[in-house]
């Protein structure tokens, strides 16, 4: 006698059941058009993310994969495991202080590179799997967060006016306008007024339709090589496994290694609770399943650098999803289902200029300066300290100088005007390791 086959269960009944849609009132249809939302506003990434680690000479098509791989393994372990609407991706800044400041400044080789983005992601770990992140979370004072933010946003800002030609490097001024006549230069221009003037109208995807609209003129009027659109994925082997941990554990890297984790673990903490409070998830300004948010960017972290690709973080895009009513992991899910869907438009990622990608990257420095108005400035040991970190980013083109000198500035100031106890211990021993680098190694980068 046969057995009876046993029914499979209909989608939407699974759906609800894994993502619980009814309790958090919502549905699949919302659900999935907010996924959508999210990954139209953070799509530029796939342009961005191959160009800027193709100037610490990785080689662009396959970071392109790995970029399109780590987003979408990301998001669904976010999705899945941790059931909350967030995407994530390689980090805006991340990926530039890997390239500029590793690469290109301290003249590491990018496997060294991708090996302490690899221990920055074990660190990270560490402390979600042992509570240590709440201590030196809460330890962080408010305004140096603010800082780091801002800073990223200035170094971005200058990488971008670089990479679109509007300023050049001078012997008499260090820096200075550019030939504005260069149609890439021009193009870049265009771009940005373009993502700004959508932006303000709150049409979404409106980055990545500046890189696409400039990418298309640059075949007309730059001399740049239509490639293509469509193709198979390319090779990820160039890439895959490649990262030298022994060379990331040498002598300059450990600087690295905890510059990169300070901002990863910063910058995913805020990300996830800013887009929760957005999204209404906060119980008692609490993430309920915080830490397996964390473990799913952690996670992230370690995988990105095995395929071949920087930092990975919470990107606060998926606040244009929570927008739209996503409330679920669902939406995170659907973000990585349509990145997956990208690794077919290798061709097209290919032939995206740098000037095209500019306007994204300027466009995002502006946003991150916002952060500054939240500094308190009638407290001078708290606001001198976050700007001389702000500042210095630029201005010494490393993100770690900016850090070192803004946590060692802070704890002196507070020293010196009688306020130590204001200092939490974590501030004392990150000011004193980065002071002890820079009389001991002569410089932090």
């Amino acid at each position: 006698m046969k057995r009876d086959a046993i029914a499979p269960e209909p989608l939407g009944n699974f759906l609800e059941r894994t993502f619980q849609l009814s309790e958090h009132g919502t549905n699949v249809r919302t659900e999935l058009l907010a996924g959508l939302t999210t990954f139209l506003t953070m799509a530029y990434i796939v342009f961005v993310n191959p160009s800027i680690l193709a100037d610490a000479g990785m080689p662009r098509s396959a970071v392109f994969v790995a970029t399109c791989l780590v987003a979408a393994l990301g998001s669904l372990i976010m999705g899945l495991y941790a059931n909350y609407p967030i995407a994530l991706a390689p980090g805006m800044g991340l990926n530039a202080y890997f390239t500029y400041v590793v690469v290109q400044g301290l003249g590491f080789a990018w496997p060294a590179a991708l090996g302490a983005v690899f221990i920055s992601g074990l660190c990270f770990l560490i402390v979600t799997l042992t509570g240590l992140r709440a201590i030196i979370v809460d330890g962080i004072p408010r305004s140096m967060r603010i800082a780091i933010t801002a800073g990223i946003g200035l170094f971005l800002a200058i990488i971008a006016l670089k990479n679109a030609g509007i300023v050049a490097a001078s012997p008499a001024t260090f820096v200075t306008l550019g030939d504005l006549h260069r149609p890439g230069t021009v193009l870049a221009v265009i771009g940005f007024l373009m993502v700004a003037a959508l932006s303000a109208r709150k049409v979404r995807a409106a980055l990545l339709s500046s890189i696409l609209t400039v990418t298309a003129l640059s075949f007309a009027v730059a001399g740049n090589g239509f490639q293509g659109i469509v193709s198979l994925p390319p090779s990820i082997n160039p890439t895959l496994f490649a990262l030298d941990i022994p060379g990331a554990l040498s002598g300059g890297l450990l600087n690295v290694i905890l510059v990169l984790f300070l901002v990863e673990l910063f910058d995913a903490t805020g990300t996830l609770m800013g887009v929760a409070n957005r999204a209404g998830l906060l119980t008692e300004g609490r993430m309920r399943r915080l830490d397996r948010a964390l473990m799913a960017d952690s996670a992230s972290v370690f995988v990105g650098s095995l395929l071949g690709t920087s930092s990975t973080t919470a990107y606060l895009e998926s606040a244009s999803g929570v927008e739209e009513g996503g409330r679920t992991g669902l939406t995170a899910v659907t973000v990585a289902i349509l990145f997956l869907a990208c690794l077919f438009f290798a061709p097209l990622a290919a032939a995206v200029p740098p000037y095209a990608t500019a306007p994204a990257l300027f466009y995002v420095a502006c946003l991150m300066l916002r952060e500054l108005a939240d500094l308190d400035w009638d407290d001078r040991t708290e606001a001198i300290p976050a700007c001389v970190t702000a500042l210095l980013m630029p201005f010494t083109y490393s993100i770690a100088t900016g850090v070192s000198c803004g946590f060692i500035a802070y704890a002196a100031l507070k020293l010196f005007t009688g306020r130590a106890r204001e200092v939490k211990p974590v501030v004392w021993v990150i000011a004193a390791i980065f002071l002890f680098k820079f009389v001991v190694m002569g410089g932090a980068h």
